[in-house]
């Protein structure tokens, strides 16, 4: 839930199939992981020369109807025979992160897409609005420093009013399917809201899934900073709106990114991708065709569309089993 959102009140998505793979790096500590610095080498993710026939999926951010449209997505190739979930390791951000919850946790995907379809349990109305659009454009275009910038905003989303973050984290846990890590290997994405430091929770480290989760979704401006330890973390996708690098090291890799533009130095899905597949990997990058960017509509937290995008999604599926299943099952 982020970023790229403000580009879905003015872009339309087409579907893109791209082959990739790359080698960047990332230190890594307790479970967190600042971008790049070196090798994945440490605790439970090794993903160095010894990788490199392995799968990742990465799912990106999109709000209620992008964990919708990748539901159903999902549920569709599934039914084709391709099952993202067989992935060596899942990488969420936001709306990512959630249903990188439900597959990491042996959720079928047939039942998670039905239950995209019942009516919404009731909770409180969002919208992204155009004071964070207007932060967000002005932090990244007139900062050179990533890190700074994202502190910039940070700081801002610390200092608004928004609802408590214990009833925040109540509704967190209600979505999820489990309050404990998947042992199947699911990485999800947050930003220091303070420092502007980009960190990814695992098992490994001492976040619990609920408050990892609950830190990756948490929009600034309209949802509350999470507290981990002694600090508090904001949406992964104030870093980029899929963070679709970290699958570096990977031989094949699918993206599936419901946002599909990055802004300034915000790089988009397609140009993560790009880098990927300038290594020398597989990659897949799926993004809504039209029918799903109408579907998905101008506010990507509205509920009231999540039935829409998930079928939009699912019939999205049989175009893109192709291309994913050239990747996924080569």
């Amino acid at each position: 839930m982020q970023i790229g959102y403000l580009v879905c009140l003015v872009a339309v998505g087409t579907s893109v199939h791209e082959t990739n793979a790359t080698r960047m790096g990332a230190a890594v500590m307790s479970g967190q992981v600042v971008v790049p610095k070196v090798p994945w080498s440490m605790r439970s993710f090794r993903c160095m020369d010894d990788c490199m026939d392995g799968r990742a999926l990465v799912l990106g951010g999109g709000g209620v109807t992008g964990i919708a449209w990748q539901t159903g997505l999902i549920a569709g190739l599934a039914g084709l025979g391709i099952d993202l979930a067989a992935a060596d390791v899942i990488i969420g951000t936001s709306a990512g992160s959630v249903v990188g919850t439900d597959i990491a946790s042996g959720q079928e995907p047939e039942a998670l897409y039905q239950a995209q379809l019942a009516p919404p349990a009731p909770e409180p109305a969002a919208r992204i609005g155009w004071d964070f659009i207007g932060r967000l454009l002005w932090d990244v275009h007139t900062s050179r420093d990533p890190k700074r910038a994202r502190a910039r905003i940070g700081r801002w989303a610390l200092a608004l009013p928004t609802m408590p973050e214990a009833d925040r984290r109540k509704v967190i846990e209600a979505r999820l399917p489990a309050s404990i890590w998947p042992a199947r290997a699911l990485k999800v994405t947050a930003v220091d809201a303070r420092t502007g430091e980009f960190a990814v929770f695992d098992s490994a480290g001492d976040a619990s899934l609920v408050d990892a989760v609950g830190a990756s979704c948490a929009v600034p401006g309209i949802w509350p900073p999470v507290t981990i330890g002694e600090r508090r973390f904001m949406d992964g996708g104030m870093r980029t709106i899929a963070n679709a690098d970290l699958a570096h090291g990977y031989e094949r890799v699918v993206i599936v990114a419901p946002v599909a533009a990055g802004i300034g130095f915000m790089a988009s899905p397609r140009r993560q991708a790009a880098a990927l597949t300038a290594a020398g990997a597989g990659v897949a990058l799926v993004r809504p065709d039209r029918m799903a960017m109408r579907a998905i509509g101008r506010n990507v937290l509205d509920v009231s569309r999540r039935a829409a995008a998930a079928k939009a999604g699912r019939a999205q599926a049989a175009a893109e089993a192709p291309a994913v299943r050239a990747v996924w099952q080569a």
